[in-house]
């Protein structure tokens, strides 16, 4: 099945939320945004503001009727609009309310404001020289002795790694819509991957009960985690308006100030100690792993724990200890983003292996082969969960040899010792991504499915849209159960008026939650069918099959809608709530032990790349992925997901690149100073592939694996064979130790900094 908005999206049918009918006497509304980056605010002068024509109102904190709080934590350390003090340059002060969108931007800059300046810290190095706060409780995972095993190693190697932030740069930007009904109720449209939290917020600051509150969200224009709490924002300032106007109010940020006062990915500096053989084998490992959170909690907690869980990547850590730090600064609050934290400790494993390998003069995937989990006593991960299920080895054997790692390396191996400006790296690499929520308590889903008299289906889910396929794949699960066309199931807009309590759609659990949930409320429905089928033909229950034909009873063919039509007579309701709550998972964070994940999704990329070692430019020549999607509910889009999610990673770590100055203001906040990959970056021969005859040892949806976020660590490939580039101005016996994003600036400070140390053999 075709992506089930695919028509609308390409001939622009599809409507976001600023494409909605816009309700009579539509406001808008923009924020005023702070200049300072730390500061108690003296005075607020907004008289000019409200006196601008077109001005209907301007909001403050003191506006709002229930409380100036947005976390989505409840750590009580996010107002929605700042009263005495600010922590970050774009932090929302004020927002003001016109007939006119453009009428608000423009009386948006008359605000006197008179600042106090405070000292502010803005990276890693700055907030731990200085003692800053964590937002977060650090959390520390170990097994065995990681001190004793490190002392013992006959090899040690340790350093550090650098990762930067990215930028979600989706193509709908941050939207809201709210209009105030009868009797206290306020109805919002939000881009919003959580519409039951956006709920909630709305409710709060409007100090009224989650029923008189209503968030519909039909699709967005991109989300990646960026609309998983910050779309929190724009809805309640939305809101707000509309309550105190009593018209309904939209609020759409612009590039610019999405980009300023939203949060990214988190960058993060690790530090990691590592003792090896001179065989390859990994003892021990420890690692710090500290991130810029921002000014507040926001998701940094669970992003910073996730990148814990997945420092290990696919390999077995005898021995290990890993700690996590998640430090305040005055910046954008940190935030949700594809991966969720993942990704970073993923490319911390990924740098201990290639340490290893150029110290003992190893290929990097003879390592990698060599370390990971395996069974019996290589299957605890450094959280105590055991691995059941690892295909490491396979999906990584398999893929060298379809794509011909082995001799590709040594063609690539004779090119750079005869090349004097152009070095060429390969590099293979594996993904291990636990998939379930951290936050045991999301891994629970809703759905409510109508069969109408004339045989059609509505489905209903807590799951949101946001290009990834989710909606198809739900309309896949009625139609296979039912034996019905794509034309007689339709997906509606996820409400909270029909589903509540939903869990965002985040942690690559959209399908494997919400289609379980679908897949209960269709049997529950099928058997009230089943039964009066079988009452009424006399037949056994197992006798009555749902077919793409119709309904077979015994040996008598039904139309699917005539035998519905015959239930509704028999008052046999066709309507069904569904329900699904993962099994097996627990954490506790206080110990650092659980099973916080129901299974692994597995893959591995192979990526060749040319290195220009006058200018740092290059080229992604090649890749090949095979991915581990289990029994895929629709090749084609996972397939899709796989595709995009690696040029996102790629991206993250080559191009994209986030600058603050000295006074926190952020320098790359538009297309022109920021670098997504574009059509030119992407791998000139680009060969994807699933896993093939694997499906889930879980339960899950018939037996399929989650897609979203496990792909995007495949970038790291890239980051990798740009490395072993470098890695042959040294003979391969010395790390080039390169950090992300690896623009041309930095592949080129590497590459000097390895001639510089020509080959003068290992260190360590």
């Amino acid at each position: 099945m075709k992506h089930e908005s695919a028509i609308l999206h390409v001939t622009g049918k599809a409507q976001y939320i600023d494409d909605l009918p816009e309700p009579k006497n539509l406001l808008h509304v923009v924020p005023g945004l702070s200049e300072k980056a730390h500061a108690r605010l003296v005075s607020v002068d907004l008289s000019e503001v409200r006196a601008y024509p077109g001005v209907v109102c301007v909001l403050t904190a003191a506006d709002i009727p229930g409380l100036n709080q947005t976390s989505p934590v409840h750590a009580n350390d996010e107002p929605l609009l700042a009263e005495d003090l600010v922590q970050y340059v774009g932090q929302p002060i004020f927002a003001v309310v016109a007939t006119e969108r453009a009428i608000a931007r423009r009386a948006v800059r008359l605000a006197r404001i008179v600042y106090d300046e405070l000292p502010a810290l803005f990276d890693i190095d700055s907030a731990r020289a200085n003692g800053s706060p964590v937002v977060w409780r650090p959390l520390t995972m170990e097994r065995g002795d990681a001190v004793s095993g490190l002392a013992n190693a006959p090899r040690r190697l340790s350093g550090t790694v650098v990762i930067g932030g990215q930028e979600h740069f989706y193509l709908e930007g941050q939207v809201a819509l709210a209009q105030p009904g009868e009797a206290g109720e306020m109805r919002v449209w939000s881009s919003t991957q959580h519409p039951s939290e956006t709920q909630h917020l709305v409710a709060t600051v409007l100090g009224r009960p989650h029923h008189l509150v209503t968030t519909e969200i039909r699709r967005m224009g991109g989300g990646f985690g960026g609309k998983e709490s910050q779309a929190n924002g724009c809805a309640c300032l939305a809101a707000l308006a509309a309550e105190r106007t009593g018209q309904a109010a939209k609020m759409r940020l612009d590039r610019d100030d999405d980009m300023v006062i939203t949060g990214k990915r988190h960058d993060f500096k690790i530090v990691y100690d590592v003792g090896f053989t001179a065989q390859g084998d990994i003892l021990a490992v420890d690692m710090e792993l500290a991130a810029r959170c921002g000014w507040s909690a926001d998701l940094s907690g669970p992003v910073t724990d996730r990148a814990l869980f997945h420092a290990d990547n696919a390999y077995f850590y005898p021995d290990v200890r890993f700690r996590s730090l998640a430090l305040k600064t005055n910046t954008q609050s940190n935030t949700a983003f594809r991966g969720f934290g993942g990704p970073q400790g993923i490319v911390a494993a990924e740098r201990v292996i290639e340490e290893i390998a150029f110290a003992t003069g190893m290929d990097p995937l003879d390592v990698r082969l060599r370390n990971v989990y395996g069974t019996g006593t290589r299957d605890v991960t450094p959280y105590h969960m055991v691995v059941e299920d690892s295909i490491s080895d396979l999906v990584m054997t398999q893929l060298a040899e379809k794509c011909a790692y082995r001799s590709r390396r040594d063609d690539i191996c004779a090119f750079n010792a005869t090349s004097r400006t152009l070095r060429k790296g390969i590099a293979l690499v594996p993904v291990k991504f636990g998939i379930s929520f951290t936050a045991t308590h999301y891994n629970q889903a809703g759905a409510l499915v109508h069969v109408y008299t004339d045989g059609s289906v509505q489905v209903n889910h807590g799951g949101t849209e946001m290009g990834q396929g989710l909606h198809t794949k739900m309309v896949q699960i009625v139609m296979h159960e039912f034996g019905l066309s794509a034309e007689d199931v339709r997906i509606t807009a996820t409400t909270t008026g029909k589903v509540p309590n939903t869990s965002a759609t985040a942690a690559s659990s959209g399908a494997d939650l919400n289609g379980m949930a679908v897949l209960d409320a269709v049997r529950q429905i099928k058997e009230r069918i089943t039964g009066f089928a079988a009452s009424k033909w006399q037949e056994a229950p197992e006798s009555v099959v749902f077919t793409p034909d119709g309904v077979r009873i015994g040996d008598e063919m039904v139309a699917f809608r005539d035998l519905v039509w015959q239930v509704y007579f028999a008052r046999i309701s066709l309507s069904a709530s569904g329900f699904y709550k993962t099994p097996k998972i627990s954490w506790d964070a206080a110990t650092g032990r659980g099973r916080p994940f129901y299974y692994f999704a597995y893959g591995a990329a192979c990526a060749e790349v040319t290195l220009d070692l006058l200018t740092g430019e290059n080229t992604i020549d090649r890749v090949d992925i095979l991915h581990d999607a289990g029994e895929s509910l629709n090749p084609d889009i996972d397939i899709g997901q796989i595709e995009g999610a690696f040029v996102q990673g790629a991206g993250w770590l080559t191009t994209e690149e986030l600058v603050w100055d000295a006074q926190g203001r952020l320098r790359t906040h538009a297309p022109s100073t920021y670098k997504i990959p574009a059509c030119s970056d992407r791998p000139h021969i680009f060969n994807v592939m699933l896993l093939e005859n694997a499906p889930n040892r879980e339960a899950t949806i018939y037996r399929s694996k989650a897609v979203g976020e496990p792909p995007l660590v495949h970038g790291v490939a890239v980051l990798h064979a740009l490395s072993d580039a470098i890695a042959s101005l040294g003979q391969y016996r010395r790390c080039p130790q390169l950090d992300a994003p690896a623009t041309p600036e930095r592949l080129l400070r590497t590459i000097m900094q390895m001639q510089a140390y020509g080959s003068g053999g290992e260190r360590g």
